[in-house]
């Protein structure tokens, strides 16, 4: 319902009186007419439209009630110009209701009453000096939707005091220049509407006619985007703070003209042009902002003055020599009307020393990285680019490397892009001569799975052959463009593409195919997780050939699905429970580290500063080492390291048996049984009243060879099985109870005891005692490599079998135990070695052959000696006559 209804018909009738109480004393020159108001109108032919709008928005009744006004009449030129401006007029013209916005015609009437005051202007001014009028238009909030169908309350139609100027009504400039008066003018006097008709003097009041018509002040935001000296303001307005000024009644501003802006620096109006200058812009309006109870208008600008403004800071007003200052500003344009306040320009910016300064934030809008500071705006980061006192060296994409990536960010505002960001930032100033090769920086992330510990982004810096070049720098594996900016405490190098903090363990790890096996080998357990979330952890992942020097039937055995307990023991031997990185990995020459597993690893660095780094298991077997590789892959939860070699700790026993079984040498492991020996499948020691035990071999380690189960598909078991005594010469034939070699071995087979994973040294020509070479001559073995392939084969030394078929037998796979001091374990052969039982010829004949060779050459000897002998002495002999002489002799 309109406010109009609200006042009963006797009040209504009183208000006019009230307003002609107000009029001022005419002259003694002035004359006044037997007709009103309206009739003068209604006399002029230069004044239909104008009688017409005044029809339209039911003012007629009001005209007639109010004495002693002051109408300023447009004339019919006047509205014929203005209304191709004004819809509402032409609207109205027309009498076409459909375009009033309700059934009132309030928003009509309004502009009309800024045509109109309630007292008589006594005469013309004299000169340019305005006269400030007050009109009957008190403006009030716009109201929005479809026209109301509620019948319009009964006329007169008088103003009611309010709206939004503090209850005053809007004001009106009156003036002289060049013998000619304006209506409107500005507070020089300049502009304005021409009094164009001689003034006409009725009976309550008198009518000016005006060549054109009275604009109607608008909102402040209007006003400033209309302003010609404030032109780069309205370009940096955003649209919370034109809603602000568009919307507050009561408001004051002072606000600084281009002049003022233009004296900024670069940076900084860069900055305010952006999208980004929101916050900060919508402060800064506010230090220029009053908002009291009443406008504050140029009279009320007093020396001595303090006036608040909306942030809270305070202007202060002094006037000297007939010039008033705001603050350390001067006072350019007092008092630009507004519908809901009045606007006052001054020379420069009411804002605190230091608001307006260098920040990160401001100069990487100036180097075209927008984009990346919106990001950082979306998740509350502006901090990290807005702190002046903090050393910070920032890794800033420009916007093209944004709008290539955009598709592979997070969502802007999202828990994802803040953790993103944040890996772009590194505490310090890292100019590029701290940089070196391999460092790691700590940066802002602040990761979970380091249990709240900085996440670190490692360097690559690469020396450049020209001198001119200088180093080529790198973070993350992300290159840099150009060169690095400093502003103040803020460092800032322009990289080619986003960072991404590590991932977790598995999805770092995934891309080196080298590391598949071990990865392979954790996701067939349960302990993919715990490694991708498990806080504070180095992964140690051997490469993909360590599982073959490990021995094939090691492998199987850990990868069958009924070792799982096994394998989960040997994965998390490889983890250590805090987070090592490669510097802290060189120092020092030993450190022991625990292990997920619950035992310890040792870390042993041999030779000079940059050493081979060795890892040793708690258990495996003897002299079990893996190099370490530092390589600082970077995770959510700590760094990868790679290793040479598989870590087998203690708490996993790979007895023969376990072995046997991953050879899948059901037929062997039977014999053994059956023959008595299951001990030495078990891992344990022989029973004290073994022989083996009164032998001394309780604590030795033993190698099985193990023939594969298709090696005995010519073998009657049943028969064998009956022969106890050739059951247990053929399993002992196949058992090797010492790991080294015997003594009469080449040096060159001496164990290795840098990560030898064989049972046996399995080199050219090595021999080997079994248990059976106590009690026969051919129970040893040796072993052969054949060069063309490198096949190794082993046989039962000194045998003389068929073509070799039954003494001899290729090595197919082999696996250590970690039983018997990590010594023996099972070496898996194609063919059964049956013991060798040499042949009456190969026994017998062939010595006595040679003897008998050997008798028959010596007997040939001495034969052919007797017969010289014979033939010397039944030769004659001759002396000469008369004897021999002397010089014969």
């Amino acid at each position: 319902m309109h406010l109009w209804h609200c006042f009963p018909l006797p009040l209504l009738a009183l208000i006019p009186l009230a307003f002609a109480a107000q009029v001022p004393l005419f002259h003694s020159n002035v004359s006044v007419a037997s007709t009103n108001l309206i009739d003068a109108l209604s006399a002029d032919p230069d004044y239909t439209s104008l009688l017409k709008l005044l029809q339209q928005a039911k003012l007629i009744p009001t005209l007639n009630k109010l004495n002693a006004s002051t109408l300023f009449a447009p004339t019919n030129n006047a509205i014929d110009r203005h209304r191709s401006r004004n819809s509402l007029w032409t609207a109205a013209l027309r009498d076409d209701a459909s375009l009033f916005r309700d059934n009132v015609r309030e928003t009509l009437r309004q502009e009309l009453f800024y045509h109109l005051l309630n007292y008589t202007i006594a005469e013309l001014p004299p000169d340019q000096s305005p006269e400030v009028l007050s009109t009957l238009h008190y403006p009030r909030q716009s109201t929005s939707g479809p026209p109301t169908h509620e019948p319009p309350p009964y006329p007169p139609w008088l103003p009611v005091p309010g709206g939004t100027l503090g209850g005053e009504p809007q004001r009106l400039r009156f003036a002289t220049r060049e013998d000619k008066s304006y209506a409107g003018v500005d507070f020089a006097g300049n502009g304005g509407a021409e009094v164009v008709k001689a003034p006409v003097n009725t009976s309550n009041g008198v009518i000016l006619g005006l060549g054109d018509v009275l604009e109607v002040p608008p909102d402040l935001a209007t006003v400033i985007q209309r302003h010609p000296q404030l032109t780069y303001l309205s370009k940096i307005l955003n649209a919370d703070v034109l809603q602000f000024l568009n919307s507050t009644a009561e408001l004051t501003l002072f606000l600084p003209v281009d002049s003022a802006w233009e004296a900024l620096p670069y940076y900084e109006r860069v900055y305010l042009e952006s999208d980004l200058a929101t916050d900060v812009l919508g402060r800064m309006v506010n230090m220029h902002a009053v908002h009291q109870k009443s406008v504050t208008y140029s009279e009320s600008l007093k020396d001595g003055l303090n006036i608040s403004t909306v942030d809270g800071s305070s202007l202060e007003i002094s006037v000297a020599d007939n010039k008033t200052r705001v603050s350390h500003a001067d006072l350019v344009e007092p008092d630009v009307y507004a519908s809901n306040g009045v606007l006052h320009t001054v020379s420069d910016l009411l804002v605190p020393e230091g608001m307006l300064q260098p920040t990160p934030e401001k100069y990487l809008l100036l180097f075209n990285c927008s984009q990346f500071v919106s990001l950082l705006r979306s998740v509350n980061l502006t901090s990290l680019v807005n702190d002046t006192e903090t050393h910070w060296t920032i890794l800033a994409p420009h916007d093209d490397v944004i709008a290539v990536n955009d598709g592979n960010l997070p969502e802007k505002g999202t828990a994802e892009l803040k953790w993103l960001l944040q890996y772009h930032f590194l505490p310090g100033k890292q100019t590029q001569k701290k940089l070196k090769n391999g460092m790691l920086l700590e940066t802002a992330l602040e990761e979970p799975g380091l249990a709240g510990g900085k996440q670190v982004l490692s360097v690559e810096v690469s020396e450049s052959k020209s001198k001119d070049e200088g180093k080529s720098v790198r973070f993350g594996g992300v290159g840099i463009v150009g060169e690095p900016e400093q502003i103040g405490n803020t460092l800032i190098y322009f990289i080619t593409t986003p960072l991404t903090p590590p991932e977790d363990a598995m999805t770092t790890a995934l891309p080196s195919l080298d590391l598949s096996s071990f990865l392979a080998a954790v996701f067939a357990t349960n302990l993919a997780d715990k490694l991708k979330y498990t806080p504070q952890t180095t992964l140690l992942i051997p490469h993909n050939a360590a599982f073959k020097r490990l021995g094939l039937l090691v492998s199987s055995h850990l990868l069958a699905a009924s070792n799982k307990p096994d394998l989960e023991k040997v994965i998390q031997h490889h983890v250590l429970d805090s987070v090592v990185y490669s510097p802290e990995l060189r120092e020092g020459s030993h450190r022991t580290f625990s292990t997920l597993e619950g035992s310890d690893v040792n870390l042993d660095r041999n030779g000079s500063e940059n050493g081979t780094l060795l890892f040793t298991a708690s258990g495996g077997w003897a002299d079990m080492h893996s190099q370490l590789h530092p390589t600082d892959m970077l995770t959510k939860t700590g760094v990868i390291h790679e290793l040479s070699d598989v870590m087998i700790p203690r708490s996993v026993d790979l007895t023969v048996g376990k072995l046997v079984r991953a050879a899948k040498a059901s037929t062997m492991a039977s014999l053994v049984t059956k023959a008595g020996l299951d001990w030495i499948l078990n891992g344990t020691a022989p029973p004290d009243d073994s022989q083996w035990a009164e032998e001394g071999l309780g604590e030795a380690g033993w190698t099985l060879l193990c023939p594969v189960d298709d090696a005995f598909k010519d073998i009657k078991l049943d028969e064998l099985y009956k022969d106890e005594d050739g059951l247990k010469r053929l399993v002992i034939q196949h058992l090797v109870p010492l790991q080294s070699p015997k003594e009469d071995s080449p040096e060159k087979n001496i164990f290795n005891s840098f990560v030898n994973n064989r049972p046996l040294v399995l080199d050219d020509d090595t021999t080997y005692t079994t248990l059976l070479s106590a009690n026969n001559l051919y129970g040893d073995i040796v072993f052969r490599v054949d060069p063309p392939d490198g096949a190794i084969v082993v046989g039962i030394k000194g045998a003389r079998g068929d073509r070799g078929k039954r003494d001899w037998a290729h090595v197919v796979a082999w696996g250590r135990s970690t039983t018997g001091g990590g010594t023996g374990g099972v070496i898996q052969i194609d063919r059964l070695l049956i013991p060798y039982s040499p042949s009456w010829w190969n026994a017998y004949g062939a010595p006595l052959g040679v003897g008998f060779i050997g008798m028959c050459l010596i007997g040939l000897f001495f034969f052919g000696v007797r017969l010289i002998w014979l033939r010397d002495t039944t030769e004659a002999t001759y002396e000469p006559v008369g004897g021999f002489g002397q010089d014969d002799e």
